[in-house]
């Protein structure tokens, strides 16, 4: 296992549409690890491998019970309800914005062995169910926000809460 670097918005990997796992192996295996390394140093809640530079279609998401999900071939399945709440990225360090997401979700996913799965979540979990899989298809939460926000201004909006 490693821990890798994470692209930054500015890098054009991050806008492209990733591509299927076809091959459940060792290089899948050591992909999802070193995601969950990373993932685990950063301190966030998802990761997905074009945030890695690794343009497959596979993330890790923290469930309820704060384990990592392993998600390869993600596809949501359904959507319930509404929640509007700041999110921010990994790869937009430092940067905050309010988005729309629903509150529950639902999603299909293949294992490391390639075994199909289905894995539902409320409010944050949900929110990083839709936002881990449109990395996949080279979109960014920056992209559904009006305003970012700085660390600052996050900490002071807060704090007037």
């Amino acid at each position: 296992m490693a821990i890798r670097g994470i692209l930054t918005d500015t890098d054009p990997a991050l806008r492209k549409v990733c591509r299927p796992v076809v091959n459940f192996d060792r290089r899948l295996w050591d992909l999802l690890d070193d995601l969950k390394e990373t993932l685990a140093k950063a301190n966030g809640a998802g990761l997905a491998a074009p945030q890695i530079g690794i343009l497959r279609r596979a993330v890790i998401v923290m469930d309820d019970e704060d384990q990592m999900l392993e998600l390869v071939n993600p596809e949501l399945v359904w959507t319930r309800g509404e929640q509007d709440g700041f999110e921010g990225c990994l790869s937009v360090p430092g940067r905050w914005g309010k988005v729309k997401r629903p509150m529950r979700a639902r999603v299909k996913a293949q294992d490391r062995m390639g075994n199909w799965f289905e894995a539902e979540g409320e409010e944050i979990v949900a929110r990083c169910f839709c936002h881990e899989l449109e990395h996949l298809d080279g979109h960014l939460f920056i992209d559904h926000t009006d305003r970012l926000y700085t660390n600052e201004e996050m900490e002071q909006l807060l704090e007037e809460e």
